[in-house]
């Protein structure tokens, strides 16, 4: 069956967002290469230690478009993202089994102790689970491109220390970004965002920058994963070219590629 295009131009996956446990999830990454989230984990790791180091206390990490709480579940167990997916993908026990080894598995994990992990996303089965499994000890459910976030969420959002993101830059904008950043209207969490080079962060740069942020490109770019079909490829490239970036090298030998981007507050 062919892979619909989301409205960025994008490869569109939403139907594996809807089912009870990663399953699906992985098996589909992993046929696609999907790289970005370990390629990112030394990344983020070096962000939660720094953050630490100045606030000294462990911080509280809010992962946008978390899905089934992959960049959490990386971080927390130790794991590389071939024995995550295939923890999951070559299992045969049913979701609430699944569930209570992941529970077990976060309570004996060592890595970054005392660390909170919060997760955002416009799946409701996949916060479901990644909050029931223990790998986020939060979640928010929200479109926040569309409205502002409730009082209740809100205040769940106002606990982030650090921001991250891993590939849902372009599905959401600097409206979401500006939402979460100033949930507390006193303090500015960091931030640490993977975003597809066909995007670019510029209106979100932008946005940031008014509220008191400087923004540093990191060195480097950053497979993501493979192009789902011709038609992405096309699309992708055709976007690239439009924005006047050179995908020679990159994209153009099949794969989609992306830029970190750290925000701090200048104070």
């Amino acid at each position: 069956m062919p892979v619909p295009l989301h409205t960025t131009g994008k490869a569109s996956f939403d139907d594996i967002y809807s089912r009870p446990d990663p399953r699906d999830y992985y098996a589909r990454m992993s046929e696609l290469g999907y790289r970005i989230p370990e390629l990112a984990k030394p990344y983020l790791r070096e962000q939660i230690t720094e953050c630490q180091e100045v606030a000294g206390t462990a911080p509280t990490v809010l992962d946008i478009g978390c899905s089934y709480g992959v960049n959490a579940a990386l971080l927390r167990l130790d794991l590389s993202l071939a024995e995550l997916a295939g923890s999951y993908t070559e299992s045969v026990l049913g979701t609430g089994d699944l569930i209570a080894r992941d529970r077990d598995r976060v309570r004996d994990a060592t890595a970054l102790p005392g660390v909170r992990f919060i997760g955002m996303d416009a799946s409701a089965p996949a916060l479901d689970y990644a909050r029931a499994a223990g790998l986020l000890d939060g979640v928010v459910h929200a479109d926040l491109e569309a409205a502002d976030p409730t009082d209740e969420q809100r205040a769940i959002l106002a606990t982030a220390d650090l921001v991250v993101s891993t590939g849902c830059i372009g599905y959401v904008t600097e409206k979401t970004l500006v939402r979460i950043a100033t949930a507390d209207p006193d303090r500015r969490p960091w931030m640490a965002h993977f975003v597809l080079r066909m995007y670019g962060f510029g209106p979100i740069e932008a946005e940031l920058d008014a509220l008191g942020y400087r923004t540093r490109r990191m060195p480097g770019e950053f497979a993501q994963r493979r192009f789902a079909s011709d038609t992405e490829r096309e699309q992708v490239l055709d976007t690239l070219t439009t924005n006047g970036i050179d995908p020679t090298g990159l994209e153009s030998e099949g794969r989609l590629y992306a830029n970190l981007y750290v925000s701090r507050p200048v104070s």
